[in-house]
């Protein structure tokens, strides 16, 4: 495959994705959301200790960044992707249609959480996620810089994610129950 093509960035390819865009865009995936909701046992934890990372999971909507690939880097690019976010199985890669800040609407690949799998643990209490990204290290780093990672970049593109805020916030000990 030759043909350029876009991926819907939400967490980490957001601010670390491993590739050259020829064109980032400010962009919106309907039906589904940014989650904290899977247990990290290779980049962020172990598997004696897990981190927590995201997944876009089904319901509501996510505002993050869309990365268009140039002609002739798609095999390279989609077999990066491949091994960097299948390893394990926790996501499903899927085509979406979104919403560039231009008003395009255009399809993209993305990795949506599998909720069948094993390390899938949407619906956590804020607390015990706190407590998970505050010991979870693994490969790739610490959970806790994963999500500052994170939060600071979706703040720097002024897309506001409270929840993930008040998160950070509370695996920092600013925050509340």
């Amino acid at each position: 495959m030759n043909d350029p093509f876009w991926v819907f960035a939400y967490g980490s390819l957001m601010w670390a994705p491993g590739f050259e865009a020829t064109e980032t865009r400010l962009a919106t995936a309907y039906g589904y959301h940014r989650a904290m909701c899977l247990r990290s046992h290779n980049y962020r934890g172990t598997r004696e200790k897990p981190g927590l990372v995201l997944g876009l999971d089904r319901g509501g909507s996510c505002h993050g960044v869309a990365l268009r690939v140039a002609p002739g880097r798609a095999a390279a690019v989609r077999a990066y992707l491949h091994e960097r976010e299948m390893r394990g199985g926790v996501y499903a890669e899927r085509s979406l249609k979104i919403v560039l800040d231009d008003g395009r609407r255009v399809q993209a690949i993305a990795y949506i959480v599998r909720r069948d799998h094993l390390q899938y643990c949407g619906g956590m209490e804020p607390a015990e996620m706190a407590a998970l990204i505050r010991t979870g290290v693994g490969a790739r780093g610490s959970a806790r810089d994963y999500l500052a990672n994170t939060v600071a970049h979706i703040e720097a593109l002024s897309l506001a994610d409270s929840s993930l805020r008040r998160l950070l916030d509370l695996v920092d000990g600013e925050g509340k129950v």
